[in-house]
């Protein structure tokens, strides 16, 4: 009996849209997956600590979760460069179906890239603002 198709552009765009939550991860390899259930507690772990101290910046407490969303955008870009062939190789051994990766893949990547950047640069000047001036710009 063949195993079902994994589809590299929709690793790619879990990853890249719920990656935070980790849901690329149970697609690709189920809900036994323990990095699946890192991502998805991330969320909890920063509520519970904005919870427990309502005080602090949420850029801290929620660091968390804004880590596990990069971290998934890294995936995605790590996913959607693999070449099919080393993909089939890797998902759908015994699919009996091969990948072709087309321009939606592309498009997706340069979204991700952009996406991405933004996020992490905006996470840089945000804690440079906290930590040199005490959160004086916002």
């Amino acid at each position: 009996m063949p195993t079902p198709h994994k589809n590299k552009t929709i690793a790619t765009f879990l990853s890249t849209f719920l990656g935070g939550l980790g849901l690329h991860r149970v697609y690709l390899h189920g809900w036994q997956d323990k990095w699946a259930w890192v991502h998805f507690a991330s969320l909890p772990v920063s509520v519970l600590l904005a919870l427990a101290a309502p005080d602090q910046p949420l850029m801290f407490t929620g660091s968390p979760f804004v880590l596990s969303v990069l971290a998934g955008c890294i995936e995605s870009l790590t996913i959607g460069i693999t070449p099919d062939d080393a993909w089939d190789a890797r998902f759908n051994r015994d699919s009996g179906r091969k990948s072709l990766s087309d321009w939606p893949l592309a498009v997706l990547l340069v979204l991700t890239v952009g996406t991405g950047a933004t996020a992490l640069i905006a996470a840089m000047a945000r804690l440079a603002d906290l930590f040199l001036t005490g959160g004086a710009f916002g």
